[in-house]
């Protein structure tokens, strides 16, 4: 009894941070990719270049700009089925009309359409999954790229309740990737591809206040989006290593680099600023989707990811701006952690905690945002 009184004084106290080593660690690694992504990725074509895509179906979000728009318009023109999953779709079919005129002659029409999501609106997810899923048709490639980026404002929630970053960067992305796994299964072998961020290397995950509202952390546009961009890595670890290998379904995240795209335009304008004087060492937005291009079509992604599988502590792969398999933050690598995390996205997002091994199986679920049916 006494050992176990002791025992108990001497549990390891909740984690409300990262260390300071940590968090150096992290920084270096921002700076790092700051100041050497394009001598780092001088070996990269560009345009990334593609083989013969007309055997894939691909999923990408946020994609009417910045790296989406840019990966969308590549797959398009390698031969994939492309379906753009954005808010404005409006923009995305005047998009598809102007790309399809300037490949007018250079071969087949571009295999391309464009469907309504809204990843701050959870509904919105669960109503795209349906329409998709009533299909039946095989999903090959999804590509979480839709993100947000609002750095210096207040903190804002959407109207189901969650932080702004957390729930674009993460709990929609996650519900979503969760909601196709039937037309995934179909499309087999087939990848979920998570468009992160070195960000993550700085980020903390408090489970129990994924929100960041319980006052033991300042809240901060930084805060949001590093924290989101680690949730995700998180979830991406646990969701690999819950589906089964025989599902053939491959895990991802990646870092496109520092990138000039539209997220630029949630910055103050002293930045935006200071964004345009230093262009070499900002990616364009073609150069910034080559590592997108490459985890959802590279050959030896399913292997790599089969032998992370069969590792002691099983994790998704990352992918670099250079397109190089690299690892994850040292925080990333927190199994307890990241298995509550895992638990409480599948509390917010509204499912069973059941639910990946139902979908899988083709069963039913019932989601508490819209109403779901495969």
């Amino acid at each position: 009894m006494r050992s176990e009184t002791v025992s108990s004084r001497r549990t390891k106290k909740k984690k409300e941070g990262l260390g300071w080593l940590e968090w150096f660690r992290g920084w270096a690694c921002v700076f790092h990719e700051f100041l050497f992504q394009r001598f780092m990725s001088s070996h990269l074509q560009n345009p990334f270049p593609l083989p013969p895509l007309n055997h894939l179906t691909c999923i990408v979000t946020g994609s009417t700009s910045g790296i989406g728009r840019e990966t969308a318009r590549q797959l398009a023109e390698a031969g994939a089925h492309v379906v753009m999953a954005v808010r404005n779709t409006k923009a995305a079919h005047e998009l598809i009309q102007q790309w399809q005129k300037d490949w007018s002659g250079k071969g087949l029409p571009l295999n391309i359409e464009a469907m309504e999501l809204d990843l701050l609106s959870l509904d919105s997810v669960v109503r795209f999954s349906n329409v998709w899923n009533a299909r039946s048709a095989p999903l090959h490639v999804l590509i979480n790229n839709a993100g947000i980026f609002a750095m210096g404002e207040e903190q804002k929630f959407s109207k189901d309740g969650y932080e702004q970053h957390m729930q674009v960067n993460h709990l929609a992305p996650a519900l979503l990737s969760l909601l196709l796994l039937p037309s995934l299964n179909r499309g087999s072998p087939s990848r979920i591809i998570n468009v992160n961020s070195v960000m993550h290397y700085v980020g903390f995950v408090d489970p129990d206040d994924m929100n960041v509202v319980s006052g033991r952390r300042k809240y901060t546009s930084l805060v949001g989006y590093s924290g989101s961009k680690l949730a995700q890595v998180m979830f991406s670890n646990v969701l690999f290593k819950k589906l089964p290998l025989d599902t053939r379904i491959s895990v991802a995240c990646l870092s496109p680099g520092i990138v000039l795209t539209n997220v630029a335009r949630d910055l103050p304008r002293s930045v935006q600023v200071q964004y345009a004087l230093i262009p070499y060492f900002i990616f364009s937005p073609q150069e910034g989707c080559r590592s997108s291009l490459f985890s959802a079509t590279d050959a030896q992604i399913p292997e790599h990811c089969e032998k992370l599988k069969t590792g002691d502590k099983p994790i998704c792969t990352f992918i670099s701006q250079d397109c190089k398999q690299t690892k994850p933050s040292e925080e990333a690598h927190n199994v307890e952690t990241a298995n509550r995390v895992w638990e409480k996205t599948i509390e917010l997002i509204g499912l069973p905690l059941d639910a990946l091994e139902r979908l899988i199986e083709g069963e039913e679920v019932q989601c508490r945002y819209g109403t779901y049916q495969e």
